[in-house]
């Protein structure tokens, strides 16, 4: 499974940005898709993720400011990102589970997004 990130990029504070990550090579449907983010000199940390079934699980500090989605049949998944902060700079990794017998991980290649004036 190949997972493609795209819709980084540098957008001033308060702005918006919409993530797209497809995952391509497989038939059957992803378990869990999810969005992770890496800053400069820090652990890489869940943003969000949702599951198949429809549930989500979002990190604090981007709860009512970013919205997860997924297209089942495409198996892709979207984050959208409001009210965005200088400290949502990070690269952003696309994440995918897959549990056929036992559970695989799949990572994108990350994409930048920078919050700045």
């Amino acid at each position: 499974v190949q997972l493609q990130a795209s819709g980084g990029g540098l957008v001033l504070p308060g702005g918006s940005l919409r993530l797209s990550c497809a995952a391509s090579g497989t038939s059957r449907s992803l378990n869990v898709m999810g969005w992770y983010r890496q800053a400069p000199g820090k652990q890489r940390e869940l943003v969000a993720i949702l599951t198949a079934g429809g549930t989500t699980n979002y990190a604090d500090s981007v709860k009512g400011r970013f919205t997860i989605s997924r297209d089942n049949g495409k198996n892709t998944v979207y984050l959208q990102m409001n009210s965005l902060k200088p400290e949502d700079t990070a690269v952003y990794y696309c994440k995918a589970e897959q549990v056929i017998g036992r559970r695989y991980t799949y990572w994108g290649q990350g994409t930048l997004v920078t919050v700045s004036s």
